[in-house]
């Protein structure tokens, strides 16, 4: 009895298996141990393997492609219609092994271990930045009980912390003065993290030549395009620019009945980090972009002219989603008097 196609429900320590032959007869129904997975598939012959993208989804995916198999991940709401009755790991497997074999299911591709390291740089540093933000703010409340307001922004607590702390006349007890010592080199201890983890970004990011195009663009530089390149992968998996889009929540989400379609806001899908910095990188556009003339200047600015910046800065993100599609897709070089044929006709 020849197995086909196995589903996989992972856990940290056990991982559930579901395999079936090319008649959909049960053949495999098994709970495996960490340590025992790979020599399970070892003996088999080379099927397809599904699994849900969750923790340790990619990790086991490089390890079974390499034993010969082939592996695809999906995202867990595209499973969960298929899960029968009550939910356990059993039923989750059989619902994975029924999904992987849909023609219509949608595929996440499987990343490797150099996309992995770089985006771990990404998840650190976003880490620190939103502690670093959480201490600037707590420094600046703890300054203002005292009666001591401090404006917004990180770099006027760099240079207004070091005057306080010397000023004899602000009446700030002695244990408070050290306390605020202490927090002011705990933030400047962040913010050295923040910039060692961007070197080290920047450095990863001239030596690849998707993420190197992808910086050509406007309003996208060595970290989202370092990030964009590392989570997209091959870009090919996408259809379109406009399918990359979505996978991004970049595009309206729409309510349909009877033939009457209402578009909403946009879906927010995907990466919430790549989103964010594509529209911060569209805002960024926006406010430089007085005296300019090249042909996506003056698309936004018309567009500028009827839309508030909140709704520009997303349509300029979903277009720099799109043209970062078609530049990773057929390995073009971004142009700023590029025109398609239908727009030149």
């Amino acid at each position: 009895m020849k197995i086909t196609t196995v589903g996989l429900d992972l856990a940290k320590n056990v991982i559930q298996a579901h395999g079936i032959d090319e008649r959909g007869k049960v053949a495999l129904k098994k709970q495996l141990k960490r340590d025992q997975v790979l020599a399970v598939f070892v003996k088999l012959e080379p099927c397809l393997i599904g699994m849900e993208a969750c923790g340790s989804a990619h990790y086991w995916a490089r390890k079974l492609t390499a034993l010969g198999h082939t592996v695809k991940l999906m995202a867990p709401q595209f499973v969960k219609p298929y899960v029968k009755t009550n939910k356990n790991d059993a039923a989750d497997a059989e619902a994975v092994c029924e999904a992987v074999r849909r023609p219509n299911m949608r595929f996440v591709p499987v990343k490797d271990s150099g996309q992995q390291a770089i985006l771990s740089l990404h998840r650190a540093r976003q880490g620190f930045v939103k502690a670093r933000t959480a201490q600037a703010n707590q420094i600046r409340g703890l300054l203002l009980e005292f009666g001591i307001v401090i404006p917004q922004g990180i770099g006027h607590i760099a240079t207004r912390l070091p005057e306080i702390l010397e000023d004899g006349e602000n009446d700030l007890p002695g244990r408070f003065r050290q306390l605020l010592r202490r927090l002011g080199e705990h933030l400047q201890e962040m913010d050295r993290q923040v910039k060692e983890l961007e070197h080290e970004i920047t450095l990863w990011h001239r030596e690849n030549e998707a993420s190197r195009k992808l910086a050509q663009m406007p309003g996208i530089g060595p970290i989202t395009a370092s990030a964009l390149s590392a989570s997209v992968g091959d870009a090919k998996c996408f259809k379109n620019g406009r399918q990359m889009a979505a996978w991004l929540g970049l595009v309206p989400k729409h309510q349909s009945t009877g033939g009457k379609t209402m578009l909403l806001g946009i879906s927010k899908r995907g990466d919430p980090y790549l989103r964010s910095l594509l529209v911060h990188g569209a805002r960024s556009m926006i406010r430089h972009a007085e005296g300019k003339t090249d042909q996506t200047t003056v698309w936004f600015a018309r567009l500028l002219a009827r839309r508030n910046k909140n709704i520009a800065a997303v349509a300029i993100a979903n277009k720099n989603a799109r043209i970062a599609w078609a530049l990773l897709a057929h390995g073009r070089e971004f142009r700023t008097d590029y025109a398609s044929a239908g727009a030149a006709a």
